[in-house]
């Protein structure tokens, strides 16, 4: 028996990369699967697969900015199933800029979905989470979210705020005894589309930077959830996916703030990571 059997697990942004990884490894291991994402055609495609699996998961579209929305789907979700074990906050977009060239709106919309996406999948889930008895909240953040980088400050900051949320709930249901546990998630680069389907300032051209980004990377969406699901069968409060996020984590934590002069020196080249 998997410890995700017969649990109830609820993944956003499922319609491609880590999220439709998520859901048809958690299906694979038993559990009920409520998978949501705004892409309509991405999202069938995985509920095709899902069912081929002998899944048999609730399929909604969803804005994760949205939160009214999303205060409604979380109730739908536990009606329809009954609980609500774990919810899997993965919906994510990518945008490229300096601060000097990116409109506020570009800012914002980072913002609405990596982070307050993360927020309000959290508020809206946490309560269904604590009722089960046997809650986790799992927010995906970034190798961003450890580091900064030049040309990236609207995605750092969304995934540092995710961090920062993610780690005070972590304490603040230790010190509440609240039977729900936390997870930060971490990826380094993933073979995904995000950067495929991310926007950039005007005149940058996103479609070099996707290349540029699929060369770098190196760990598969399968091989992604996977970790992560180690990482919550162990209770992990921080889960680095792929050697990248590791040496560099170490990096940061080997050098401290001077990293920031060694890659602004690096320039461009190194923002494309």
């Amino acid at each position: 028996m998997s410890h995700f059997t017969d649990k109830v697990a609820v993944v956003t942004g499922a319609g491609s990369g880590i999220g439709r990884a998520l859901a048809l490894e958690l299906v694979r291991r038993g559990a009920k699967v409520a998978i949501s994402d705004i892409d309509s055609v991405g999202l069938a495609e995985t509920t095709k697969l899902a069912l081929a699996l002998g899944g048999d998961d609730k399929v909604d579209s969803l804005n994760v900015a949205e939160r009214e929305a999303f205060l409604g789907y979380s109730d739908a979700v536990a009606t329809h199933f009954g609980k609500v074990n774990l919810i899997f906050n993965n919906a994510g977009i990518a945008f490229t800029g300096d601060v000097e060239e990116s409109e506020f709106k570009d800012i914002d919309r980072v913002m609405d979905v990596d982070f307050w996406g993360v927020v309000n999948g959290t508020k809206a889930f946490l309560p269904h989470l604590i009722a089960s008895g046997d809650g986790h909240v799992v927010n995906v953040s970034s190798i961003f979210g450890i580091f900064s980088m030049p040309s990236q400050s609207a995605y750092n900051a969304a995934k540092f705020a995710v961090r920062g949320f993610t780690e005070s709930l972590r304490q603040e249901m230790l010190i509440n005894k609240r039977p729900v546990k936390v997870t930060c998630v971490h990826p380094g680069g993933i073979k995904t589309n995000i950067a495929r389907n991310g926007t950039a300032a005007v005149g940058r051209d996103n479609d070099d930077l996707a290349k540029a980004f699929d060369k770098i990377a190196r760990t598969s969406p399968e091989q992604a959830a996977n970790v992560i699901l180690q990482g919550v069968e162990k209770g992990k409060p921080r889960v680095l996916i792929g050697m990248d996020a590791v040496m560099l984590d170490a990096f940061v934590r080997l050098v401290g703030a001077r990293y920031q002069r060694v890659f602004a020196l690096l320039g461009h080249r190194v923002a494309k990571l």
